[in-house]
């Protein structure tokens, strides 16, 4: 998954096609190791990657189903063995603004807060 750091290359692998710039992952300063469990390589300078086998796919509603096999994370944003926000800003696309950005603020805690409704 791509992050706050890494923001400028995944844009640039998202804008370029491979058709056109077969060394694009090079050009944007990425390296890939092959997978263990799937059929895909891994960006080594991503922090963190869920690797996927493909359960289905609706050609009418371009709908995906995939199923995580394998969760990749480097220990620097591990906190007791557990990913924290905290230290990884993953990064999210707003296709309205056309902006990227880094998630990570807790706002609410989950399986609880509804409790106060009850």
């Amino acid at each position: 998954m791509a992050d706050a750091e890494n923001v400028i290359a995944a844009d640039y692998v998202g804008i370029v096609s491979g058709n056109n710039v077969p060394d694009k992952l090079a050009r944007a300063g990425w390296h890939t190791t092959k997978s263990q469990f799937v059929d895909a390589p891994l960006i080594d300078e991503l922090p963190m990657a869920l690797e996927c086998t493909l359960v289905s796919y609706d050609d009418n509603t371009g709908l995906l189903i995939g199923k995580i096999v394998n969760v990749c994370a480097e220990e620097r944003i591990l906190t007791e063995g557990k990913i924290d926000l905290g230290k990884f800003h993953p990064i999210t696309y707003d296709p309205s603004g056309h902006g990227y950005y880094a998630l990570g603020q807790k706002v609410g805690s989950a399986f609880s807060d509804g409790k106060k409704l009850k």
